[in-house]
């Protein structure tokens, strides 16, 4: 089965930095977009940033000029480079991708187990 581990999360102070990093694995054929959701406490999930095979990018407003997501198509893998970081962007950080497994008709979308990012002021 497809499963995507997140890893990189942690406890940082109010400026630093941190960078995520997912890795999808199992029966996959193809991995079109993946990208990044946060989810804070009482709050919905919301995207951060999404990146397409062709490297394509969209961030949420909050996040443009501050963070910067990669992927390595070899490695099946999507990174968050995250700078500048704000006590606001503590959340739970999913990884998501929208591929293609293995003996089915459709695309599907697959989520991680979430990795916790703090801020601290």
């Amino acid at each position: 089965q497809v499963q995507l581990v997140e890893s990189g999360g942690g406890l940082v102070q109010a400026g630093g930095s941190l960078k995520l990093s997912c890795a999808a694995s199992g029966s996959i054929v193809s991995i079109a977009t993946m990208g990044w959701y946060r989810q804070a406490p009482g709050k919905q999930r919301e995207l951060v940033a999404t990146i397409t095979r062709g490297d394509s990018t969209n961030y949420a407003t909050n996040v443009k000029g501050r963070f910067t997501i990669s992927r390595d198509n070899a490695k099946k893998s999507v990174y968050l480079q995250m700078n500048s970081l704000k006590p606001e962007d503590t959340a739970v950080y999913y990884c998501n991708a929208h591929l293609l497994p293995m003996g089915s008709l459709s695309y599907r979308d697959f989520w991680g187990q979430g990795t916790q990012v703090t801020v601290s002021s």
